[in-house]
């Protein structure tokens, strides 16, 4: 008994010397808060000025009747609410701009992930010895200067340029791609995917190489053949993969601007303006608050693709 009674006390010492005070506990997470702010203030600075104040500064010019003749005299811009967003979908332009932006996500997506995707499975388990060759070179569009690519597209494309000779050679009658407005936008989609998927390549790549060889062993042995190994067995676990690609080019080809703008200047008759040249061209005419208003229209539809395509390609438990 004695024993217990000097042990408990010496435990109850011990215990009180090692718990923090109050004030110097709060203190000292005050101080560490302090500092980590202290680290991360130079990025936060230029996120405020680069990145968050003009998005609120565009969404602001949004809601405003504000043109470049109300630059020099601000206090005359008034608020007009919605009035810029209905404006945009009473014009007719704005409408096929937002159809072609529509025709070029839907075409281009699934055509540059499943060719992506074919590539990286060839290059996974085709070639070995020249494979470092053929992901350089298929990575090769996406480092290459759009001004360059359209040079070289440009030249295919000519009615008499190298496309529409070799259709000739087998008794096709090839269209003036370019100046077509039933081809005009094929034509950059089909450009426009050859000078994309190299970064969905890689991406799908990386995926199947972490893919553990045992479960397509396993597949190979249970009797399954290549195609419904594939299927049953890739295609799933590469589910994050492929939301990581859908993300990144939905993001990328709901902004398409280069093609039209180097190749065909929106034309012909609009059949290749997009929602992003149209703000590009109202910002050029002066109508700053249109071309906001187009500009916010992109951003909510590429945060709804996105959020479909969550909720479509997310991992099954």
């Amino acid at each position: 008994m004695t024993m217990t009674t000097s042990v408990e006390p010496a435990r109850e010492r011990s215990s009180t010397r090692q718990r923090p005070q109050g004030p110097r506990g709060g203190s000292g997470r005050l101080q560490r808060t302090l500092v980590a702010w202290a680290f991360c203030s130079p990025f936060v600075l230029l996120f405020a000025t680069f990145g968050l104040w003009p998005v609120l500064s565009s969404l602001s010019m949004s809601v405003t009747d504000i043109t470049s003749k109300d630059v020099e005299t601000p206090f005359s811009v008034n608020f007009v609410g919605l009035e810029n967003y209905a404006t945009l979908f009473a014009d007719p332009t704005f409408v096929r701009a937002a159809l072609n932006t529509l025709y070029f996500v839907a075409v281009g997506i699934p055509l540059t992930m499943v060719i992506s995707l074919a590539i990286a499975v060839a290059l996974n388990s085709g070639i070995q010895r020249a494979k470092g060759f053929f992901r350089v070179a298929y990575f090769a569009p996406v480092v290459t200067s759009i001004v360059a690519i359209a040079v070289v597209w440009r030249y295919l494309y000519k009615p008499d340029g190298m496309i529409n000779s070799v259709l000739s050679v087998v008794g096709i009658s090839g269209p003036d791609w370019l100046n077509d407005p039933n081809w005009s936008m094929p034509a950059l989609i089909l450009m426009a995917v050859w000078r994309h998927f190299g970064i969905p390549m890689v991406i799908f790549l990386a995926g199947l190489q972490s893919i553990p060889p045992e479960l397509h062993e396993a597949a190979v042995v249970d009797g399954a053949s290549r195609w419904r190994a594939f299927r049953s067995v890739t295609l799933p676990l590469l589910r994050p993969t492929t939301l990581v690609v859908a993300v990144l080019l939905s993001i990328s080809y709901l902004q398409f601007f280069e093609e039209p703008f180097v190749m065909t200047s929106g034309g012909p008759l609009d059949s290749t303006t997009s929602i992003s040249y149209y703000a590009y061209e109202q910002f050029g005419f002066g109508n700053y608050g249109t071309a906001s208003a187009a500009s916010y229209v992109l951003v909510t539809a590429i945060a709804l693709l996105s959020l479909l395509q969550f909720r479509l390609f997310r991992a099954k438990a």
